[in-house]
């Protein structure tokens, strides 16, 4: 008819697009306005469903609804909104898989940064506990565990049954999740010297040729190793690589826990620093996949019209997103030495995201007599969830599929770009071997 308005679509073709994030409005901070707008997206999640196998988010909101008394999002007690959003740890996947309803569609569904709207109002309501604002300060326990003494007593801690009870009491942290080691030795202090000729380096397509090394907390502290790696598989390839002067933590894990200010305190740290090396002529890159889209996406969307951000953005890459790269312009060294065997490979949530598709891959089937089985099922860990004692079992059920991938394939490696992930995977494995890098993977492959 004449003049209708046409129905809503069922779902979009679209690609996704994403909006800025409007964080520092007041209406964002608006309890009963963040209530109606959940509420609003609660009851599209409800009619779809699409999610129920993705986090535990999902089989949450699903309950809660069907045991009220409606059976539909109106009956459930919004005091009990907060059990959804303890769950959901912004991997992104629902937002980029699954769901038909992103924008530009007219429903204008944004689960993830809803949740993260929720964690914020939350933050500043004071919800969280202070065993969650510890476990995300991870330079500052990073550097407090680096001290010589302070180092040897947390990595007792980690394996000794008294010290897990302790941290169990204190820290509300699961016995049987694994922790990572911390290290004296960090990565700036075995590589923060290094001094290659950046006149050697040879651009590649978008690439420089020359990269500097944003270490992360995690690649600082707790597996320098990995770094380490990546330096020797970087300059292999004719690479300069050298590390930041300076950095602080990219900002995740206070994301995850809804304080924005520490985000953007990270980010007025950390942004002039990599500016001045994108301004040199260099290349950045990261070896933790959730730090890399901390500053390719986050914080381009809480700081859309700060040019620096912007700058960073365009000019960080994932370490095999940038071999990748340099294989496409003829400048990626294939002369391997060692065959991988058989590898079950997981693919981590946060470089999923990313859209740069499947350039660990690539890569590591570029090794002969290699076969890669590729999963990708989060492995639910998050950076902190699967350690706290009310989510450890969740994230182990949460995971489970792709521990039975691996079991099944009965690899000869097995690896993750997310290290924490890997670890996680161990863990369900019965601690039976640890997983190795990527990274490490292409050393080895390179008889480096």
């Amino acid at each position: 008819m004449a003049g209708s308005t046409p129905p809503p679509r069922e779902g979009s073709l679209e690609a996704p697009t994403r909006h800025p994030l409007d964080w520092r409005s007041e209406s964002f901070y608006d309890r009963a306005a963040l209530e109606q707008e959940m509420e609003r997206v609660f009851d599209i999640c409800h009619g779809c469903r699409r999610c129920v196998n993705l986090c535990h988010a999902f089989p949450t909101l699903f309950d809660l609804v069907d045991e009220s008394d409606t059976m539909e999002v109106d009956g459930v007690d919004k005091a009990d909104y907060p059990k959804v959003v303890d769950h959901c740890y912004l991997c992104d996947l629902c937002y980029l898989t699954k769901c038909p309803y992103v924008p530009p569609h007219e429903w204008n569904v944004d689960f993830p940064h809803l949740m993260l709207r929720a964690k914020a109002v939350y933050f500043k309501e004071g919800r969280p506990r202070w065993r969650d604002k510890v476990l995300a300060s991870t330079d500052a326990v990073g550097s407090l565990a680096g001290i010589p003494i302070v180092v040897n007593v947390a990595n007792a801690a980690r394996e000794n049954r008294l010290g897990r009870k302790l941290l169990e009491k204190t820290l509300g942290v699961h016995p049987d999740a694994i922790l990572p080691p911390y290290h004296r030795d960090t990565l700036h202090r075995r590589a923060g010297g290094h001094r290659p000729d950046p006149g050697r380096a040879e651009p590649a397509g978008p690439t420089r040729g020359k990269v500097v090394l944003f270490a992360t907390c995690y690649g600082n502290y707790n597996e320098p190793e990995i770094g380490e790696d990546l330096i020797a598989v970087f300059e292999h390839n004719g690479i300069p690589v050298r590390l930041t002067e300076r950095e602080r933590c990219c900002g995740m894990p206070k994301l995850e826990l809804g304080d924005l200010e520490a985000v953007d305190a990270a980010r007025a740290a950390n942004i002039p620093e990599l500016l001045r090396w994108v301004e040199d002529g260099w290349d950045i890159v990261a070896p933790v996949p959730s730090c890399v889209l901390m500053f390719k996406q986050e914080l381009p969307l809480m700081f859309p019209d700060d040019p620096d951000v912007q700058k960073v953005k365009a000019a960080i890459y994932d370490p095999f997103e940038y071999l990748a790269l340099r294989h496409k312009h003829g400048k990626l060294n294939t002369d391997f030495k060692q065959p991988l065997g058989k590898v079950a490979y997981h693919v981590a949530c946060h470089q999923r995201v990313q859209n740069i598709g499947p350039k660990t891959r690539e890569v590591l089937s570029l090794v002969p007599d290699t076969e890669l089985d590729v999963i990708e099922r989060c492995s639910g860990h998050d950076g902190t969830y699967a350690v706290k004692k009310e989510f450890h079992a969740t994230s182990m059920k949460i995971c489970r599929p792709v521990v039975r991938r691996v079991e099944a394939q009965d690899p000869d490696h097995y690896t993750s770009d997310c290290p924490m992930a890997g670890h996680q995977i161990e863990n369900g494995l019965g601690r039976a071997r640890p997983p190795e890098h990527p990274l490490t993977l292409l050393r080895r492959a390179y008889g480096l």
